[in-house]
């Protein structure tokens, strides 16, 4: 486990490049899948900002072992409310979804309602027969889980 820890602050570092190397086509991807009222403005700057910031944060570190926010790479475990049942997702990109799995884009509807939450945040989030309660119960960087595909979603 130490090891996927060290990869913490390289996947960041290269999440800004895949970012900045594909940012059309996950503009595009994010226009087509978001509603006009939940769009953000700055969507991916505002990402990319908040990336700096925990890579700037976290300067002196060998890694990033604290997760205050969720990201692209973090696991996310929520507490439904209503239920007191938890679920977790694993934040990726959109060609490593598999919500089966649990594996969720950040471009998804759950995804992109559950970016940049903090620990603790209560959170509505919208379906379409209405809104789910939930509570961020824990977040976790499992990047090196979806880093490498699909032979490590079955292990």
């Amino acid at each position: 486990m130490n090891h996927s820890l060290h990869l913490t602050k390289n996947y960041y570092v290269q999440q800004l490049h895949y970012i900045d190397e594909n940012i059309k086509e996950l503009t595009n991807l994010y226009l087509s899948s978001t509603p006009v009222q939940e769009r953000l403005k700055h969507f991916f700057n505002l990402y990319v900002l908040e990336v700096e910031e925990l890579l700037k944060t976290n300067k002196r570190n060998e890694l990033i072992s604290h997760f205050p926010k969720v990201f692209i790479g973090t696991k996310v475990t929520v507490l439904y409310d209503d239920e007191y049942e938890t679920e977790d997702y694993v934040i990726c990109y959109p060609e490593q979804s598999d919500p089966d799995l649990g594996y969720i884009s950040f471009l998804s509807p759950v995804g992109r309602q559950l970016l940049f939450k903090n620990l603790g945040d209560k959170v509505a989030i919208k379906i379409p027969t209405g809104e789910l309660l939930v509570t961020v119960k824990e977040i976790s960087f499992v990047g090196q889980l979806i880093e490498y595909g699909s032979k490590s979603k079955e292990a």
